[in-house]
């Protein structure tokens, strides 16, 4: 039988609420039919989370090791990542809020790998609630008189 210690289960809890916090935006992004979705949103916020983890680890095996190297790479990575979802079509741009919601994702796992998980359960809130209630201020204020 496999024994599983107190460490090891806040380790999948980590996880799991990266998962869901990563989720909550991804499915509403899938729900408005963005490039970037719900398995991209969890993907990215599970995965900072888990880099951010191995990098408190290996501050703590390796004392004097650089415990910020490692999430500084995963904002730069994710920058790219971000880049490829903008696309500049007949004068317009597209993508920008899906770059940023990637990257908004990947900043709420990182705080969930490093414990943060306040911050990381309200700026989900938030992020929800910019993506719905701005969305409908453009569309009625800002969109609406542009035409």
């Amino acid at each position: 039988m496999i024994e599983i210690n107190a460490s090891e289960l806040v380790i999948v809890a980590q996880l799991l609420l990266s998962s869901i916090l990563g989720g909550a935006i991804g499915f509403v992004r899938e729900r408005d039919k963005k490039a970037a979705g719900l398995r991209t949103h969890t993907l990215v916020c599970v995965g900072s989370t888990l880099l951010m983890m191995i990098s408190i680890f290996m501050s703590v095996k390796f004392p004097g090791s650089d415990a910020g190297r490692i999430a500084a790479q995963v904002v730069t990575g994710i920058g790219f990542l971000g880049a490829g979802t903008i696309l500049h079509a007949g004068g317009a741009i597209k993508g920008l809020t899906t770059a940023a919601s990637i990257w908004v994702a990947s900043a709420i796992g990182l705080a969930v790998g490093c414990g943060f998980y306040t911050a990381a359960i309200a700026c989900t809130l938030i992020v929800l609630i910019i993506i719905e209630v701005l969305h409908k201020v453009e569309q009625r204020y800002i969109r609406e008189k542009d035409l």
